[in-house]
């Protein structure tokens, strides 16, 4: 089968709407992995952006910090996955793929957080000290404004690693758009399996066009 007949098969697949219905079609399959995905992205942020803000504006630890969640990045997702799911949180619903998936998700949260905060201009830092600004208001006022850009392309880069990386979860039961690719290749029908990676590769440009216009809608406030 070529290139073009896996891809027209593909597109013929995405065509029926029998494969959009019930329980194991494209709908209930996307709210899973849209479902679980939305939630690893919530808890990495809720840890991992206080963590790395907080740690850039002190300046003390940030490093260590870094390093060691970027020492995750070595660890496959697949084998934390695994792992959950042979220890008693294999019961647990989706709870080993949600930890998996948090674990992923924190390196270039807490990393861009970080950074974002350090390379703000120190002349500037300075410069709003002298005008008797607190700590709390120097970081609110001066260092999140410009540390912004760099905090929502961690956000955005995060977000895509999640939604590709949450298919693994079919590998071990779980549901998801990887539910499709791995039918696909239990029943050796190629243009399924090239069906719901497309599905999967247009849900993260989505997610991650949301995220673009979401930070485009708002303005960026002006340090001051």
């Amino acid at each position: 089968m070529g290139v073009l007949d896996v891809l027209g098969g593909a597109g013929d697949w995405l065509a029926d709407g029998a494969n959009w219905s019930g329980e194991n079609g494209v709908w209930h399959r996307l709210g899973e992995h849209v479902y679980v995905s939305a939630i690893a992205l919530a808890i990495a942020c809720a840890v991992a952006l206080p963590a790395g803000l907080w740690l850039g504006h002190i300046g003390r630890g940030g490093a260590f910090a870094v390093n060691l969640s970027n020492a995750g990045r070595a660890v496959p997702v697949f084998a934390v996955l695994a792992l959950f799911m042979v220890s008693p949180l294999r019961s647990a619903g989706y709870l080993p793929t949600v930890a998996a998936l948090v674990l992923f998700a924190l390196p270039p949260l807490l990393t861009n957080a970080y950074v974002g905060v350090r390379e703000v201009d120190r002349s500037v830092v300075e410069a709003a000290r002298g005008m008797g600004m607190s700590g709390g208001q120097l970081f609110l006022r001066v260092e999140l404004p410009l540390a912004r850009p760099l905090v929502m392309t961690g956000l955005r880069s995060a977000a895509v690693q999640v939604i590709a990386t949450a298919t693994i979860a079919a590998m071990v039961g779980q549901g998801g758009l990887g539910r499709i690719i791995t039918a696909g290749f239990n029943t050796y029908n190629t243009p399924q399996v090239v069906a719901g990676a497309l599905l999967v590769a247009a849900l993260a440009l989505l997610v991650e066009g949301v995220l673009v216009a979401a930070d485009r809608l708002f303005p960026r406030p002006a340090a001051r």
